[in-house]
């Protein structure tokens, strides 16, 4: 007879933010929940929780941290590996924008490291002001 290794399924991160629409305007709080899913028998050993900005398109790319918070204390991991919140005062830019060239987008980060070295991210999309998208250009 041969064991049969257990499946191991991705963690899985929920994020509520404070805001349902996720639409946010400059120097304003932003308030994150989260809740993580964990396949049994995984540990976390350090979690990261962020506030960045990145652009994508044509180019190099470009990346913000606005907030960052590592834990790596047993306990506050214990606690925090299941559910955690973490707040900030969003800055007065870059403001999110969907280009033709280029896109600005603004996003919460959750990391998680295992043991053995593995780690996962989860990112959620939110927007940092109101600039109209570019308008795309008729081909003749």
């Amino acid at each position: 007879m041969t064991a049969i290794e257990p499946v191991r399924h991705s963690p899985h991160v929920m994020v509520h933010f404070c805001s349902p629409d996720r639409r946010y305007e400059p120097l304003q709080p932003i308030r994150i929940q989260y809740q993580i899913e964990l396949s049994a028998g995984s540990t976390v050993q350090a979690i990261e929780r962020s506030i960045l900005w990145y652009t994508e398109g044509k180019g190099e790319e470009d990346l913000g941290v606005h907030a960052f918070e590592r834990i790596t204390d047993g306990a506050t991991i214990a606690a925090a590996a299941g559910a955690g919140a973490f707040e900030s005062h969003l800055p007065p830019s870059p403001l999110s924008y969907e280009g033709l060239i280029v896109k600005v987008r603004w996003c919460v980060r959750v990391r998680l490291f295992f043991e053995g070295g593995r780690d996962f991210v989860s990112e959620h999309v939110f927007d940092l002001g109101t600039v109209p998208a570019a308008l795309s250009r008729a081909v003749p």
